[in-house]
Order: C-alpha cells, then structure tokens, then sequence
C-alpha cells in the first residue's frame, strides 16, 4: 500500500513538472527556434537508459533548446526532486524551512532573526515566550522595518514586509499555519540598488558535499525585483547567471524564460557587471554546508549589505530547484554520480 501511494504521488508530480518543462520549451523556442530533434531522441534515450525514465525527457529538452546541443551529465529537474533530494537530503533537508533551528545548527552565522512565531507562542533567539502585549516593542526596539516569512515560504509568497504602524500580533492567532521568523530588514549595497531598490537582490550559490563530505559550490545567479515588488517574487523575478570564478553576471538574464539584457525597470545592462564581495559570499556558503556535510545538495540565499558585509538569508534543502543552472550552465554535477541513485532503492 505504501509503494502504491508513493507511485501514484510521484506520478503526479512528474507530470505536473513535465507541464512546467514544456511551458518553457515552448517559450524557448519561440526565440531560439525548435530544439533539433536528434537532440530530442537523444534525450530520449539518455532518460530510459541512464535515468531510468522517459519522464525525465522534458526537461532534458529545454537544456537542449536552451544551450542547441545535448550533453551527458545534465540532470532533470523532476530527477533530482524524486531521487536526490530523498537519498542526498532525506528528512534533513526539511531544516531550512524551520527558522528557529538554523542559528543552533549554524551557531557561526550573524542571524538575521529577531523573534519567532511557531505553534502559537512568540518566542526570541533565546527560547523565550514573549507576551503578546510586548512583542510589538520587543520586534520594532532597534529595527524601523522588518520582514515576517512563513515556514516553507515558496516562489516569494508568504513573506510580508512589516513596520510598526501595520504590524497586528492579533493576526498571527487566527491561522494555526502560521509558524514564520521575524528577521532583520537588510540595506542591500549600492551595486544591487542600481537594478532595483525597492527590494533585496538574492545571491544563490549551489553547493554539494560528495561521497568523501569535501564541499564545493556547483551554480549561481542572482535574482532581482521589479520596481511594483517589495520582496523577490518567482514569477516576476528577474534571473541572472553568474560566473561561479569571478562573481561577473552573464551578458543575458531571463524573466520566465525569456531573454533579457538589462533589467526591465531600471534599463541597467548586465554585461561586465561583477558583483562586490562575491568571493567572501561562496566561501561562506562553502563554511556553512561543510558544517552538515551529511546534506548533499543545498542552495544557500544571501547577499550583501550596504555596509559590505554578507548576509545569510535563508537555505534550501528540499525546494533547491537546479533547473536554471543545469539549462544555462549545466551540467553543473556530472562527477557526482547522481544518474544512478535511481538504482537504490528508496526507503519508505
């Protein structure tokens, strides 16, 4: 009985990835023209042979669409949330969606957060249940603005962006989901200001441990608001690629899919752009993972302030989506050996 609900879920969630895939062929090639199909059959091929699946096809076909070739090593999206999210993460990788634990779990990092809400009480940094009557003083003491996100926050939604005249503790009482952490308003630098000022740009850097636990970072880009948005919202957001090496942003950026070379709001191109302090943002994201090298895959979100300091936002064990670097820079883990955990078996 559990193999057939684990069947059927996953059966769903594949075909509502490959529904995702496909949107994004389709917009690909409305201006890079129709993926070769030799690249297609090759796909084809690569998913049931070496993946185990044809499921897996679709998106191997927008990496082709995206880059007119077909490589070997590059893995799907849909791949790597059903068999390496579960066997390189496992339950662990939930952690990043629970706020409270991160600052215990990574003792060395300058938090960001101020107070929590979970199950019903307000509590700080400290584990101390805060009154009701006293949290709005306690959140707002030494902070002008401030922004509340919701336990496994998606795509941008579920963050808010509070200031002591909208802030209401009463609300927090009315939905039982509503575990979240209150964190720090960050002053981003001037560099991020230039594409948008009216939220804060998220650097993510992919990180893997390998068989031996030895760390290294695998992807990045940046993502930037538009001017109508106060936070980073997915569907809106504007994706840029970064050179891994040199911290230098791609000539071309995307907005679900579709080219771009500068940012739509302020006009500012991407080209030669080199991010400040990038450098000191992968080898923190390197430090923080060599600290649970049990993790195999993570995606850390940070930036840097407008005092030139690095910022750790958040980290990403189970939403930590590759498809963006895998069809812009993949294949980004061709020695990890990732095309043959399907082999093992999963574990229920």
């Amino acid at each position: 009985m559990e193999q057939l609900k684990y069947d059927i879920y996953w059966r769903f969630k594949l075909k509502r990835s490959n529904s995702r895939a496909l949107k994004a062929l389709k917009k690909i090639e409305s201006y890079k023209g129709k993926v070769n199909t030799k690249f297609q059959k090759l796909s084809n091929e690569y998913a049931i042979e070496v993946l185990g699946n044809k499921a897996y096809a679709p998106w191997l076909y927008v990496y082709c669409a995206m880059q007119n070739r077909f490589l070997e090593g590059w893995i799907p999206d849909n791949y790597y949330a059903k068999e390496v999210v579960p066997k390189l993460n496992g339950d662990y990788g939930k952690v990043g969606d629970r706020n409270f634990i991160i600052p215990f779990l990574l003792p060395q990092i300058d938090s960001l957060d101020i107070a929590y809400f979970i199950n019903g009480k307000f509590c700080g940094p400290d584990s101390k249940v805060i009154d009701i009557n006293e949290i709005k003083n306690f959140l707002f003491d030494k902070n002008n603005r401030i922004v509340f996100k919701l336990e496994n926050s998606k795509r941008g939604q579920g963050v808010f962006i509070l200031d002591r005249d909208n802030f209401d503790a009463s609300i927090y009482f009315s939905n039982e989901y509503a575990n979240g952490v209150f964190q720090k308003y960050i002053q981003q630098h001037p560099f991020f200001d230039q594409f948008a000022n009216n939220s804060v740009a998220t650097i993510r850097i992919t990180t893997v441990s390998d068989a031996q636990g030895k760390i290294s970072p695998r992807a990045s880009y940046i993502r930037f608001g538009r001017t109508k948005d106060t936070h980073i919202k997915a569907n809106s957001a504007v994706s840029i690629p970064i050179d891994i090496n040199s911290g230098e942003l791609h000539s071309t950026g995307y907005i679900k899919w579709s080219e771009i070379d500068k940012h739509p709001d302020s006009n500012i191109l991407f080209h030669q752009q080199i991010i400040p302090y990038y450098k000191e943002c992968v080898e923190k994201a390197v430090a923080m993972h060599s600290v649970i090298p049990f993790m195999g895959c993570l995606g850390w979100d940070l930036t840097v302030d407008a005092s030139e300091k690095v910022q750790f936002i958040e980290v990403n064990g189970i939403n930590n989506g590759i498809k963006f670097s895998e069809a812009i820079t993949g294949p980004c883990f061709k020695d990890l050996n990732w095309d043959n955990l399907w082999k093992q078996k999963q574990g229920f």
